[in-house]
């Protein structure tokens, strides 16, 4: 039995074998058997369409599009979407789905490609317009397009009130101009959802649009040479004199700041849980090192200081993990959860960073190779607590409800 895992259900050919320490606690809404079934799907799914070809799209920078439509034959793309839009299941179904995928092995920028639609389609959805869901919704989660939401800036980064790409009506239609950065899926996209000034009025004067970057005007930049998400395509966008027709306004003018606020729950919760599995994945890596690798007349698994080690990695990483899990039951049932998700990433991003940097202390200079598996995940792990809000901004999330005042 492997001492330091947590899920019951998985098990890896690669090695990483992964048994409870404890009985599965009551009410599991992680592992009931439809969710247990969903995982084994993943894992198929990981194994033949992805890991083969992972260090491949990592070099390349992007993912093929033909991975989006393997993800969609199988419904995985339209998992906590609704029915009506060609979704169905709960968020935690989206949720196992990250988990699964990253235990596996996956790179954690696969996940933020492919899955980009979960954080640009909320507000399309939300708007309950069939034109939208048409022609935008269903042929994503079907495989056929790739989106991207398009919000950070160059001067102000994510400070949604400092916005300067602005959209000024012109009859039936909006003039957009400005520039985008840091967007993820930007240079694939078929179609952008992009927050734009179109009020003086501060956080208040924002409105979301939709855009297809086939239209005259948009121009996508190349691909940025990143640190980490390597598989994942991050660009910059630039809107010179893009029109774009007044149906494209999604939602009510003005009202684009709380459409984002609204969607930010969920896109925290979901950098928590990928935080947490990325964890577990290296400390079930670091685990079969100490196991296999023999030095000083036996395994490494037989010196305290590094079981020791592991075992303070698995304590920061299980502690998250509850926390985490806790939070995101609550807000699939609806609950409104400000500083506990602000909580809930600081937490998980603080763990993996711990973890991270010990795993690759444990492989040693196998560690410290290009290309090893604990390599990529320390490189990749560094956006965790910087995107979707950063640790600092997740703390001044917190402190506003606080006693202070």
């Amino acid at each position: 039995m492997n001492p330091v895992s947590s899920d019951r259900h998985t098990h890896s050919d690669d090695g990483c074998e992964r048994e409870p320490m404890s009985s599965t606690p009551r009410a599991d809404l992680w592992n009931t058997p439809e969710r247990t079934e969903l995982r084994a799907t993943v894992r198929a799914f990981a194994e033949k369409e992805i890991l083969p070809h992972a260090d491949r799209w990592e070099r390349e920078g992007e993912l093929p599009r033909s991975l989006h439509r393997a993800a969609a034959d199988l419904g995985l793309l339209g998992l906590g979407m609704p029915e009506r839009v060609g979704g169905g299941g709960e968020m935690i179904d989206q949720l196992v789905v990250s988990e699964e995928l990253l235990h596996t092995g996956v790179p954690s920028g696969v996940l933020a490609s492919l899955f980009t639609h979960a954080i640009a389609l909320p507000a399309l959805v939300d708007s309950e317009r069939e034109d939208l869901a048409r022609d935008y919704v269903r042929p994503t989660l079907a495989g056929e397009r790739v989106c991207a939401l398009a919000i950070t800036e160059p001067d102000g980064g994510s400070d949604v009130a400092r916005l300067r790409t602005r959209a000024v009506p012109d009859g039936d239609e909006w003039v957009i101009d400005g520039t985008k950065m840091f967007i993820t899926s930007g240079h694939r996209a078929d179609f952008v959802t992009v927050a734009a000034r179109t009020s003086d009025t501060g956080h208040e004067g924002i409105s979301l649009f939709v855009v297809d970057t086939g239209t005259p005007g948009f121009t996508a930049g190349g691909k940025l040479d990143k640190m980490g998400w390597l598989s994942s395509d991050t660009a910059e966008l630039s809107f010179d004199g893009v029109r774009v027709p007044a149906r494209n306004l999604v939602g009510e003018r003005d009202q684009g700041f709380l459409q984002i606020m609204r969607q930010f729950a969920g896109e925290r919760i979901g950098m928590s849980v990928q935080a947490v599995a990325v964890a577990q994945r290296c400390i079930d890596l670091s685990a079969r090192y100490l196991r296999e690798r023999e030095a000083f007349g036996g395994p490494l698994a037989k010196r305290q200081v590094l079981r020791h080690r592991l075992a303070e990695m698995h304590r920061r990483t299980t502690v998250a993990r509850t926390y985490v899990r806790h939070v995101a039951e609550r807000l699939q049932d609806g609950e409104e959860l400000i500083p506990e998700v602000a909580v809930a990433k600081n937490t998980a991003t603080e763990a993996l960073d711990h973890v991270v940097d010990n795993a690759v202390q444990i492989h040693g200079g196998a560690g410290f190779v290009r290309d090893s598996e604990v390599e990529r995940h320390y490189r990749d792990a560094r956006i965790f607590s910087i995107g979707g809000g950063a640790y600092e901004i997740m703390n001044e999330v917190i402190t506003k409800f606080l006693p202070l005042r």
